[in-house]
This record gives C-alpha cells, sequence and structure tokens, in this order.
C-alpha cells in the first residue's frame, strides 16, 4: 500500500536537555491513527555551536523511556545533509527533536486521488501568523459593514 503524505518538522526548545514532555501530546496523535511516526532524531546544539544528533537509544534513559513507545520504523531516513541544514537553524544552546512523519488522516483522499489518476503537484504550508491576520482582517472587515 503506498504512502500517506510524508513530512517532516523541526521542534526547538530553549535549552540543551532532551525530555519527553512532548510524548504525551506526539502519542495521541498516534494513538487516533492521526499520523504514524516513521522517525525520530534529536539535535543538540552547545553554546559553542558544536552540534550532535542522536537517535532513540542515544538519549539519556529517562528521556529514551519517554519515547519509546512511539513508533518509528526508519531510522537513519534523515540526511547528514537534512541534519546540517536543520542544525543552522539553532541558536547555541538548545535542542530539538526532528519528527518524520505519515499523515494517516490523509490516506483515504491520497488513495482516491491516485485511484483517479492524479498526482500532488504542489504542497505548502501557510506560517499560522499569516493566517491568523488575514482571519483579524475579515473579521475586522465584517464588524464594519
Amino acid at each position: 500500500m503506498p504512502l500517506a503524505p510524508v513530512e517532516f518538522a523541526l521542534f526547538a526548545f530553549d535549552d540543551t536537555r532532551i525530555t519527553g514532555d512532548i510524548v504525551p501530546a506526539l502519542t495521541a496523535l498516534v494513538e487516533n491513527e492521526l499520523v504514524h511516526i516513521i522517525d525520530l532524531v534529536f539535535v543538540r546544539k552547545e553554546a559553542d555551536g558544536q552540534v550532535t544528533a542522536f537517535e532513540l537509544d542515544d538519549l539519556p534513559a529517562d528521556a529514551a523511556a519517554a519515547f519509546a513507545d512511539l513508533d518509528h520504523d526508519i531510522e537513519g531516513l534523515v540526511s547528514t545533509e537534512d541534519l546540517d541544514h536543520e542544525a543552522d537553524l539553532l541558536e547555541p544552546g538548545t535542542s530539538a527533536i526532528i519528527v518524520v512523519w505519515e499523515n494517516l488522516w490523509a490516506q483515504r483522499f491520497t488513495d482516491a486521488v491516485r485511484a483517479a489518476g492524479g498526482v500532488l503537484v504542489d504542497n505548502q504550508r501557510i506560517p499560522a501568523e499569516v493566517v491568523e491576520a488575514a482571519l483579524a482582517d475579515e473579521l475586522a472587515d465584517r464588524n464594519l459593514t
């Protein structure tokens, strides 16, 4: 069966300590079959700019235990070039998690598009602040008329 759309994102945190604080929210997405976790990569950027990337097995025991139940089947999917690019986006003294996930919620629609002979030509994200500004403008316009 072909995969549903797959995405990845870099989530940065204010210090170099990686914890399992986000696991409950991520687990809820998995348990509700909205996403399937394909890969997790953990990144630390020290104050001197040195970057370390590691997989689940290399985390401190408490963090590794927190993330252990999340399905992730393809370690190493994120390339060295990807890691270098993402690390450049981080501030010194921070940590990050790269999450690669399959959008299970989109599977039926994706299958229907393929069955109809269609293909995805473009896919973009609109930054939340752009949407929020547009909604605020729309609401302001409605109140003025």
